[in-house]
């Protein structure tokens, strides 16, 4: 355990069927970053994050998630033979993400964040982005490997308007995902790259970044890169 996971005032609880942790900053107006997690990586992450700036910051670990349901935004079939289909629940998790979470989150800090940014990896990158289309509540959004190759997503994206413009998008990619076996998933680069284009001719600021490897490596680091970018920007 880090000196960090000590830290006074974290905090974790149940909330809307899900298990959140609260790092909470100890100064006035720190932004609050949302990360939804899989295997508990939140003190990892945090620890990262702080590791690579000195902004302070908030951060609320969301984990216990159905997380091809609760993660994605409409119901597609398996894409391998053993894989499971998902649900696309993603507009019932934001209303609880939104009307039970973060109200409970925010009751606990120190005062008012500056902004909330939401962060994920994989499809909770991908939920992020697709939480700007569907609430107002994000000002800012770190997504790092998304799954953007998920079906009709792309297009989605690309012919909506957000519900409100962001102040800053981070989307990166392993230099190998595209390399997969599976046909669904190699258009990812492609994808992610046609989005981050999109956003800058939105006028938002957006980078995006290749990270060596493929999908699986360096979770944590790829996450804490993208949480203090958007804290950075």
């Amino acid at each position: 355990m880090s000196e960090h996971d000590n830290q006074p005032g974290r905090r974790a609880m149940r909330v809307g069927g899900k298990d959140v942790t609260v790092f909470p900053a100890t100064g006035q107006d720190a932004p609050l970053v949302l990360l939804h997690t899989v295997r508990g990586e939140g003190p990892l992450v945090h620890d990262a994050v702080r590791e690579l700036t000195d902004s302070p910051f908030s951060l609320a670990a969301i984990g216990d998630l159905n997380w091809d349901d609760d993660m994605t935004p409409w119901p597609i079939p398996p894409i391998s033979a053993d894989d499971s289909p998902c649900a696309g629940l993603a507009d019932h998790h934001l209303a609880t993400l939104t009307q039970e979470i973060l109200p409970e989150v925010g009751a606990g800090l120190p005062s008012e964040p500056s902004f909330i940014a939401l962060s994920g990896y994989s499809l909770a990158g991908l939920f992020a982005v697709y939480a700007l289309y569907r609430t107002d509540v994000f000002d800012r959004v770190a997504s790092a490997s998304g799954s953007f190759w998920y079906p009709g997503f792309i297009d989605f994206a690309t012919t909506h308007e957000p519900v409100k413009k962001p102040d800053c998008v981070y989307f990166s990619l392993g230099d190998t995902e595209e390399n997969s076996p599976y046909p669904i998933l190699q258009p990812v680069r492609t994808n992610t790259e046609r989005l981050a284009e999109w956003y800058r001719g939105q006028g938002v600021r957006t980078t995006f970044e290749l990270n060596p490897g493929d999908h699986f490596r360096q979770g944590v680091e790829r996450l804490a890169k993208a949480i203090a970018w958007v804290l950075d920007h």
